[in-house]
């Protein structure tokens, strides 16, 4: 396998269950990845040398995910000028969500966390291939054929619709 370019890192195994995710998204778009669990309650060094040395080891986009309190991606973007996105993850010790959404987003001028959906590691996994493939023209051929195919879903369903009687709007 290809030298990973996308880091996913968990607060916590039990975070996998969301995670995994990004990490299939980005086997569709044949995007080289690594996934481990980083706490940055459990072991800040751990991340602290993670994020430290994302860059020199070729990553170019992290993307974190955490519950709770959900500090991992505004800690791990304190430390690395790589992209970081934040996937906001409904956990046993969540308040509803809304606790890892609200600390992921309201990240202070200088440590930018670009922000996903409530548990929407998948839409995490697609913007950090977009991300690469601004500037890798068979990444960019990738994703341009993964939003047809996106494109084709919808149109495919909305004819099913048509053919068991529902008019059409268009």
């Amino acid at each position: 396998m290809s030298k990973p370019v996308v880091g996913i890192i968990m607060g916590s195994q039990s975070d996998l269950r969301i995670m995994k995710e990004a990490a299939e998204v980005l086997d569709e778009l044949a995007v080289p990845y690594e996934l481990t669990v980083v706490s940055a309650h459990r072991t800040p060094l751990r991340m602290v040398e993670y994020g430290t040395e994302a860059r020199k080891r070729g990553l170019k986009v992290i993307i974190a995910g955490a519950g709770g309190a959900a500090h991992l991606p505004g800690m791990v973007a304190s430390l690395t000028s790589l992209p970081v996105i934040g996937v906001p993850v409904k956990s046993s010790n969540s308040i509803d969500g809304w606790d890892s959404v609200l600390s992921i987003l309201q990240m202070p001028a200088g440590v930018p966390v670009a922000t996903v959906a409530l548990d929407g590691a998948r839409n995490a996994g697609i913007l950090a291939a977009q991300i690469i493939g601004a500037s890798d023209k068979d990444l960019g051929d990738r994703l341009d054929a993964f939003k047809k195919s996106l494109q084709t879903k919808v149109e495919s369903a909305a004819k099913t619709i048509e053919t068991n009687g529902w008019k059409s709007a268009l």
